[in-house]
């Protein structure tokens, strides 16, 4: 079952025409594990036009996380677990970043300029934020606080090279004070991928100042957590988006049986 949740009052961004900026799939799943996807989508608010940007730009990893979507609702679906997803692209807002923060409306995104977050005054940042953000993590926190959720996962994926830089890993564990669940989850990885392809902290680190998911939801809830990347190489066909669908249903499967306390 899923259900568009739109913003409770219109601002001015967000026209009739846009789609509403969240959807959550099995809201009432009394399954132990709630799952999000912050970078799920790439759509645009009609009212920003492109961004100023091709639609090369706009299909690319610095719009959004891609295959993260598909996984995430394929694992939904193999474990009958709830899933918020985020529609619109990560330029228009980041939801795992601070929203007063650099990197929530970026200017620039893996060396490719963003036209139009540029000047942007304090009431048209704050649209974004009343339309998108926030109406996203309240579905969130409205998730993650029913009783029966007991873990919170976070579905992403990170492009193989980054600023020049290629990343080695096939998947990473993001995670700050709950170490337990990442090494849980990762323990079923083992025998999937080459263990010098798990990645811990990587390809990103988790701090206050560029984060959400974890400090905001995992940790200030006392909810067992993880931030899970997925190499985007790797799910950007069906396929294989079912196959790590399948990996990542059987490593929570067995953590929920076995490893959550």
């Amino acid at each position: 079952m899923s259900t568009d949740v739109a913003p409770a009052k219109a601002a001015g961004l967000l026209g009739p025409d846009d789609p509403a900026p969240l959807e959550i799939i099995n809201g009432s799943s009394t399954y132990p594990v709630v799952l999000v996807c912050e970078h799920a989508g790439r759509e645009i608010p009609q009212s920003l036009g492109n961004l100023g940007l091709s639609d090369e730009a706009l299909q690319a990893h610095i719009a959004w996380d891609i295959g993260a979507e598909a996984v995430a609702r394929m694992l939904a679906d193999r474990l009958g677990a709830s899933l918020v997803l985020q529609r619109y692209s990560r330029l228009v807002i980041d939801c795992n970043r601070p929203p007063e923060s650099v990197g929530a409306i970026p200017t620039v995104s893996d060396n490719t300029k963003v036209p139009g977050n540029r000047d942007l005054h304090g009431p048209q940042r704050q649209q974004r934020i009343d339309e998108i953000f926030e109406p996203y993590q309240t579905a969130v926190r409205g998730q993650i606080t029913r009783r029966s959720c007991q873990v919170a996962l976070s579905i992403h994926s990170f492009t193989r090279t980054m600023a020049g830089l290629r990343r080695p890993w096939d998947i990473g564990f993001l995670f700050r004070n709950d170490r337990k669940t990442s090494l849980a989850l990762a323990d079923h990885f083992k025998t999937v991928v080459p263990i010098d392809r798990i990645g811990f902290n990587e390809p990103y680190q988790i701090d206050d100042e560029t984060d959400w998911f974890v400090p905001k939801h995992g940790e200030a809830n006392n909810l067992q957590h993880s931030l899970i990347e997925i190499c985007n190489d790797l799910i950007d066909a069906p396929a294989a988006q079912r196959q790590w669908a399948d990996h990542l249903a059987s490593a929570i499967s067995q953590f929920v049986q076995k490893d959550m306390s």
